[in-house]
């Protein structure tokens, strides 16, 4: 554990140069939600994915697209991340991708694995798929009633054994979203991850968003938040390869503790998103709403986008909040994250103050 004096220092060292970033960002991280489509029906969708027919981008305008980036952007210390709904959906996925990686994106994707037979492991390996994480969330019949898709854990495990069998891929991670109903088998589901030859688990808590409002018994307690980040703590003083995500700012005990890295929101300053109908924005994970769209694809240059607007996403949101602006930890929380932000009442949806620290 690194001395709090040190971590003081660093997450100091971090505000200055996020405060920079906001006037001169760096694009890292591009995002593709390739479409909103899903064969799963998640509780806690963000994107209330599923079911539903939406305009998508076609082959042509995702290669003209990625052209266009490769000219502006290059593609060095870029990385594009592959979303949706399920984008394995898409029939046209590997002539997207396989395009993508002849002109040399590097590429990881977010799936439910349940599509994943032998030939589309190879076909992801083939198109040059780098990293890919996983959603198990819960042991099996917590999994599919979660998912609301019966067989849909034997159907992931299926696609992570097939994935590891061909080989080729730098990560291949696990992601289980913590809720009130699953938090009991964190123990359980190490044992089982812990069997097979996976590089990473990353465990995550639901978030107060998307479809999870509507189902408030999902939500943690603080005494499930205290349980969820020491259960990763402890596994990583053992050496396991367990790991928190990037979302929040958790107090000078657990930064540092329970991931790799010091909180840091790069909506908008790292990350930029393009939706499955084009339209750009920060962080998929932010709620959609009119003014978080800074233009489309289809009639605006992404570059002239990303340098040019923006600014929505470029601030501090403590600034916004009476109580967070008066926070001795603003320096270090700017107001939490962006995509678990109210806009309407203009303050987080979680903070760890009081929970945490």
């Amino acid at each position: 554990m690194l001395n709090v004096d040190i971590k003081r220092s660093h997450m100091t060292e971090l505000a200055a140069y996020r405060k920079g970033l906001h006037t001169v960002p760096d694009l890292r991280n591009l995002f593709l939600e390739l479409t909103l489509r899903c064969n799963e029906r998640c509780l806690h969708c963000g994107s209330n994915c599923g079911d539903v027919r939406s305009e998508e981008l076609t082959t042509a305008q995702y290669r003209r697209f990625l052209d266009e980036v490769k000219a502006d952007f290059g593609t060095g210390h870029k990385m594009l991340c592959i979303t949706g709904g399920e984008p394995l959906l898409r029939q046209d996925f590997a002539d997207i991708l396989g395009y993508a990686n002849a002109i040399g994106f590097r590429w990881g994707m977010t799936s439910n694995a349940t599509l994943i037979d032998m030939e589309r492991a190879r076909m992801l390996r083939d198109c040059g798929m780098a990293t890919i994480s996983v959603s198990l969330d819960g042991l099996p019949e917590t999994h599919d009633a979660f998912r609301r898709t019966p067989g849909g854990w034997d159907k992931a495990m299926a696609g992570i054994e097939n994935l590891l069998s061909v080989g080729g891929f730098r990560h291949v991670q696990v992601t289980t979203v913590v809720t009130h109903r699953n938090i009991s088998e964190l123990d359980a589901l190490f044992a089982v991850f812990d069997k097979m030859p996976i590089d990473s688990w990353r465990v995550i808590n639901i978030e107060p968003m998307g479809r999870a409002k509507q189902y408030p018994d999902l939500l943690l307690t603080p005494e499930d938040y205290r349980t969820m980040f020491e259960f990763i703590r402890n596994k990583r003083i053992a050496g396991e390869p367990v790991c928190y995500g990037c979302s929040h700012y958790l107090g000078m005990e657990y930064e540092h503790e329970v991931r790799d890295w010091y909180f840091h929101c790069t909506a908008g300053t790292y990350i930029a998103s393009i939706m499955a109908n084009g339209d750009i924005t920060a962080c998929l994970d932010i709620e959609r709403r009119p003014e978080f769209i800074q233009g489309n694809i289809l009639h605006d240059r992404f570059k002239d986008v990303w340098e040019q607007r923006f600014q929505i996403f470029r601030k501090d949101l403590a600034d916004e909040n009476a109580k967070c602006s008066a926070c001795p930890e603003k320096e270090f929380c700017h107001g939490d994250s962006y995509h678990s932000w109210d806009f309407d009442a203009h303050k987080p949806l979680l903070c760890f103050r009081d929970i945490l620290f």
